[in-house]
């Protein structure tokens, strides 16, 4: 039982991870390369996407809470202190972007107010991809110690 809990936690955390590096990605080179057609229907797959990445977020965050009830200090007490940063993050700055920001494309509203909450969502995605890597490299560091086979120490 644990060990598919540990699974659906890996996956759903690393599918969020990739999705959200997806979104940082591609917003940056189609502003940077793209038309403003480009733009708009990058805005409308991410706004799509988000409804992917929501569950996803959800269950990386119960599966590791059930996976470490009780856990407050070490590896595992510094990846819960980052999830409710992250989380928050997604919920109050990213989503509310994304809806923004897919709604000013969808009218062609490409002034002023676009590029500064498009400025925030790229500050808000920079930040939670860092936590979320710091978060899989903790977990990786976790699955070494448990693992003398894969470990790189010999």
């Amino acid at each position: 039982m644990r060990t598919s809990i540990s699974l659906l936690h890996r996956t759903a955390a690393i599918i969020a991870f990739l999705l959200i590096l997806s979104f940082f990605t591609s917003s940056v080179l189609v502003e940077l390369f793209g038309s403003e057609q480009a733009v708009t229907e990058v805005k409308a797959v991410i706004f799509f996407s988000v409804w992917i990445l929501l569950p996803c977020m959800a269950i990386a965050g119960i599966t590791g809470s059930k996976l470490a009830p009780k856990a407050s200090k070490g590896i595992l007490g510094t990846k819960k202190k980052r999830m409710p940063f992250i989380a928050a993050n997604g919920m109050l700055v990213l989503l509310p972007c994304a809806i923004y920001l897919h709604t000013l494309a969808s009218k062609g509203q490409f002034d002023h107010t676009f590029y500064w909450i498009q400025g925030m969502e790229f500050v808000a995605g920079f930040i939670n991809l860092t936590l979320m890597g710091l978060n899989i490299r903790d977990g990786l560091r976790l699955k070494n110690k448990r693992s003398p086979c894969l470990s790189t120490e010999n």
